[in-house]
């Protein structure tokens, strides 16, 4: 069920963002180290000047962990990755989220329900003691825990083909959630033929799937997507090597297979943002990701020449109902002793949920 975002009243909605934003410095002036805000690389720039650390979803949650003195911690991301920050964190801090329908499309397209219903099908098939579950870290709580309790591991776009290679090794099948792209680029890296890749189609009997065809494949893959990264394509990069020889191509693991082979290179928000950096003055790039960053990196690197990779916007519209009123809106109800927009992980399914984590640092 959709949280339920309590009324921001007008005179936030109706200021100007230079007095947002001043009005936010001085709140966070005031509340002084009580107060960690966390900005993820997608937020929109006026949000992302105000965060104290900025980061990926779990290098940001694990930056919650690590934090001694905050008590309030604002996480300027979208639903699943405050969860995440409040299961890894002590009791002693609270996670809050700006806007409480700032949720992930992917993570909604893998609910615990069908989850548990699709586990139950895939027993009547095959050994699911001898299946490893593995989640992204783009998931429910809910959806970290049955993936913990049945002793499998959560991943992030970074190390996933390190995560898969762990599952392989542990059992004869894998099945992954939520997002297919990122599970088919990383089983195709370590070497895995098509038909023993499979997609799990929700709603339908088997995924979809004949039973000799589950018997037969390693890895089983969820049918969910980013809607962002779904609009990066292979002909796009074939364009803008016509357009511009010599560019290079970068592009996020969630997008289609077609496009990362396309790629000269794919990886995470860090290892996009290390690539540009890294690179020589002068270089071209075309990027495959949200376009807040892309925008980002044109700004800190004027140096070099950053196009985003396809024509269109790219704007995660979910991580952009994070504004400057919203968080200060927050902002000002904290300083009242006001808990709004806590996020809290029920005990029983923390539990479940930081064994996956945990399995993934180990790993």
């Amino acid at each position: 069920m959709q949280p339920i975002q309590p009324p921001i009243a007008a005179e936030y909605l109706q200021a100007d963002e230079r007095t947002l934003v001043a009005r936010i410095q001085a709140r966070k002036k005031e509340l002084g180290s009580k107060l960690l805000i966390l900005g993820h690389h997608y937020q929109q720039e006026a949000v992302f000047q105000c965060a104290d650390m900025a980061g990926d979803s779990l290098k940001l949650a694990r930056q919650a962990a690590e934090a001694r003195e905050a008590e309030y911690i604002v996480f300027c991301g979208v639903h699943f990755m405050a969860e995440s920050a409040d299961i890894l964190t002590d009791g002693d801090k609270a996670v809050f989220l700006p806007h409480l329908q700032a949720g992930c499309p992917m993570a909604d397209m893998a609910t615990v329900a069908e989850v548990a219903e699709a586990w139950q099908e895939l027993a009547q098939v095959c050994d699911v003691e001898r299946v490893v579950p593995v989640t992204y870290v783009n998931s429910s709580a809910a959806i970290k825990a049955f993936v913990g309790e049945r002793g499998g591991s959560v991943c992030t776009s970074s190390n996933a083909e390190r995560v898969l290679a762990w599952a392989l090794a542990r059992g004869d099948k894998m099945f992954f959630f939520p997002d297919e792209h990122l599970g088919r680029n990383s089983a195709k890296a370590l070497g895995l033929a098509d038909d023993e890749i499979v997609i799990w189609q929700r709603g339908k009997p088997l995924g979809g799937l004949a039973a000799e065809q589950i018997k037969k494949a390693r890895v089983l893959l969820w049918d969910g997507y980013c809607e962002i990264h779904m609009e990066f394509s292979a002909e796009q990069i074939v364009q803008w090597r016509q357009k511009a020889p010599g560019i290079k191509i970068i592009i996020h693991p969630e997008s289609n297979y077609a496009a990362v082979s396309a790629a000269d290179q794919y990886g995470s928000t860090e290892a996009i943002i290390a690539a540009v950096k890294n690179s020589k003055p002068g270089s071209v790039w075309a990027i495959g990701t949200e376009v807040n960053l892309v925008n980002r990196l044109r700004a800190q690197h004027p140096d070099k020449t950053i196009h985003l990779l396809a024509p269109s916007a790219c704007c995660c519209k979910t991580m952009a109902l994070i504004t400057p009123a919203s968080l200060l809106w927050l902002l000002d109800n904290l300083a009242q002793g006001k808990l709004v927009n806590q996020i809290t992980v029920a005990p029983e399914i923390a539990k479940g949920a930081k064994l996956a984590l945990d399995r993934m640092l180990e790993i």
